[in-house]
């Protein structure tokens, strides 16, 4: 039987305050739903400087965020410490001293081992061990949306794109390698959200949404959930959609 086609559901906020509110308002109706239903939550998140700013709003939703799990979708193979660090990021933002979600579990990428290779064996043993399924379902997976249409650190043109058999792969992409979850657990998600700001993203956004666009271009087509998939976007990012 051929799987239906993703659906997405496009919801535009008009700046990037608004954007940032609004994807911490999303999240922690998950959760608590999540939390409703299940001992513990399981999210994914995306790094950059667009949900660093839904991070900081984040933090201070008042949630019981001991029972919830926290890992990175994808991270820079650097040291935890450096400015390029996702994890470092998040300590930063979401998990910092004196709001709520510092209490939040965090699980970073374990970028201090030998290898990448390394470092994909650990975190899949990991993500395996931590969330359930087959693939692990995680009950929110928020990504980001490259200009050259990848997502996660599923980069056009990789074999990350081909990895179909782990959970975490090795991709490369701007001059850095990294390690990323793969398409098949980004897909298994209960609750995809894609983020999406500036005019910047305007070309990447318009093919994530065209059921005509090839994944080979836009990596982030892979991701094909059940559920629809909403896409939160500023007012420059969504313009003419």
């Amino acid at each position: 039987m051929t799987p239906s086609p993703t659906t997405y559901k496009l919801e535009v906020a008009s700046d990037a305050t608004q954007l940032a509110r609004q994807c911490a308002e999303q999240i922690a109706a998950l959760l608590d739903l999540a939390l409703d239903q299940r001992d513990r939550a399981h999210i994914a998140l995306s790094g950059g400087t667009t949900p660093a700013a839904a991070y900081r709003v984040l933090n201070q939703e008042h949630l019981p965020w001991n029972r919830v799990d926290v890992v990175l979708g994808d991270e820079r193979w650097v040291p935890p410490t450096d400015p390029a660090s996702n994890a470092r990021m998040l300590r930063d933002t979401l998990l910092a001293e004196g709001g709520p979600g510092a209490a939040a579990r965090f699980h970073p990428v374990p970028t201090e081992l030998d290898s990448p290779s390394a470092s994909v064996d650990a975190f899949e043993a990991y993500v395996r061990e931590l969330c359930p399924g087959d693939p692990p379902r995680f009950d929110v997976m928020l990504l980001g949306l490259g200009d050259d249409g990848h997502t996660a650190s599923l980069f056009p043109g990789t074999a990350a794109t081909q990895e179909r058999t782990r959970l975490v792969t090795i991709g490369a992409g701007k001059g850095l390698e990294r390690i990323s979850l793969t398409a098949p657990v980004l897909s298994a998600a209960r609750q995809v959200i894609f983020l999406v700001s500036g005019a910047g993203k305007r070309q990447a956004l318009q093919r994530l949404l065209d059921p005509a666009e090839p994944a080979e271009r836009t990596p982030a087509k892979l991701v094909q959930p059940q559920a629809p998939v909403l896409v939160l976007a500023d007012t420059e990012a969504a313009q003419g959609l």
